[in-house]
């Protein structure tokens, strides 16, 4: 990525706070505070009217929803949609109703941290080529950057995919998939974008196979849809991936609010890295 499209973001980011983002053993229940602390967990960004609508959309094929997943429909109702999520995040959801909050507690964030923490590490071990992408280079640029950078430190191959170009029909600029301090992006040539299109990845695992992808949106629907081995992070209005997980097709969904303060993440950091 060109050094004024980074120098752009960077500016737009928080200075990481380099004595949180430190790998180390935590109290769980000092974790647990933190991620409610952060707004990681609580109370979500997005309320019930979102989240329904969203399954809903999910249900009727709506692309930008599906993540590049097919098949996702099949066996699923609004209400087993609402149940995978009100599972995921611990509270479960009242389907009878319409609007409201709808809460995400701590505790399945860090148990499904501590699920997926042994493939990370084995990742590590083995020297495995990994790939980080994410259609979330704001609210999640910390946890990703950090992520990488650990995960060469301890030995993984950490994927930089080549700059791969498209354009789409009716637009006046290219769409580029990028990498910055090894995590793949969608830039349009400006700055890194919010995206929950596939395509991306679609076209990075054109020019590599990388043996296990740490992504979210669409960058880990298209993986999953690949049959590349993913973990991924979803919010409570994004439930493409937890129906990937209950139809078998995935293993690690971290769910979990994916839009506070950058720096917030940090105890997701250290129950992967622990």
């Amino acid at each position: 990525m060109s050094s004024d499209v980074i120098e752009a973001h960077v500016r737009r980011l928080p200075p990481v706070d380099r004595s949180r983002w430190t790998p180390r053993q935590a109290e769980r229940e000092a974790l647990e505070r933190a991620l409610l602390d952060g707004g990681v967990a609580g109370v979500a960004t997005h309320p019930l009217d979102n989240v329904r609508g969203n399954a809903q959309m999910l249900l009727d094929r709506d692309p930008d929803k599906e993540f590049g997943l097919s098949g996702l429909q099949e066996g699923m109702s609004l209400d087993r949609v609402l149940g995978l999520v009100g599972e995921a995040a611990g509270v479960p959801i009242d389907h009878d109703a319409r609007y409201g909050p709808v809460e995400i507690r701590p505790a399945p964030i860090l148990d499904a941290c501590g699920a997926a923490a042994p493939r990370l590490d084995r990742a590590c071990a083995d020297g495995e080529r990994v790939l980080l992408a994410t259609g979330h280079p704001t609210g999640l640029a910390h946890l990703y950057h950090e992520l990488a950078r650990e995960f060469a430190a301890r030995g993984a191959k950490v994927e930089a995919p080549p700059p791969v170009r498209w354009r789409h029909p009716g637009l006046s600029h290219d769409w580029v998939v990028d990498e910055w301090d090894g995590v793949a992006v969608m830039t349009d040539g400006r700055e890194p974008r919010h995206t929950h299109w596939p395509f991306a990845m679609q076209r990075t695992l054109e020019v590599l196979r990388p043996e296990l992808v740490f992504a979210d949106h669409g960058f880990a629907g298209a993986a999953i849809e690949a049959g590349v081995e993913t973990i991924s992070i979803a919010d409570v209005n994004d439930p493409a991936l937890l129906v990937a997980k209950a139809q078998g097709r995935t293993e690690h969904v971290l769910v979990f609010d994916d839009h506070v303060d950058p720096n917030a993440y940090w105890p997701v950091f250290v129950a992967l890295t622990a």
